[in-house]
């Protein structure tokens, strides 16, 4: 078994700019709620980072979000591995992304923080999958 963490952007922080500093304002003002905001946010962003992941084991690639399974998907049915940068809600903390396409008409966009690694492992095991990458 292999696990590949989730690459992280910057841009992922600039969604929790307003709860953070409106945090910091209550806190300017005497109000104890800021603190907790700071500490949810904070909570959050580590919650997030350390939930997402991805998992080669034996003859499958398991993608998790926020400690549930989201897709489970045999190698041996990955079609295609091309880069892409979509901005479709996905389990992936990045845009710089690949999209694993896989039975007919499935896929799935993940970032894996070593995507050459990553996709090495793949091929690996199923060499018949074509890497536009």
């Amino acid at each position: 078994m292999k696990i590949y963490k989730s690459k992280i952007d910057w841009w992922l922080g600039l969604v929790l700019v307003y709860p953070i500093f409106r945090s910091i304002a209550s806190i300017m003002e005497g109000e104890w709620i800021g603190y907790l905001g700071i500490v949810l946010c904070l909570l959050f962003i580590v919650f997030i980072s350390k939930s997402t992941r991805y998992i080669i084991a034996d003859n499958q690639l398991i993608v998790k979000c926020l400690f549930i399974v989201n897709d489970t998907i045999e190698i041996s049915k990955i079609r295609k591995i091309e880069k892409t940068n979509s901005v479709l809600s996905s389990p992936a903390l990045s845009l710089d992304r690949i999209a694993i396409k896989f039975n007919k008409y499935d896929e799935v966009y993940i970032s894996p923080k070593d995507r050459q690694a990553f996709i090495d492992d793949l091929l690996k095991i199923n060499p018949e999958i074509e890497s536009a990458i």
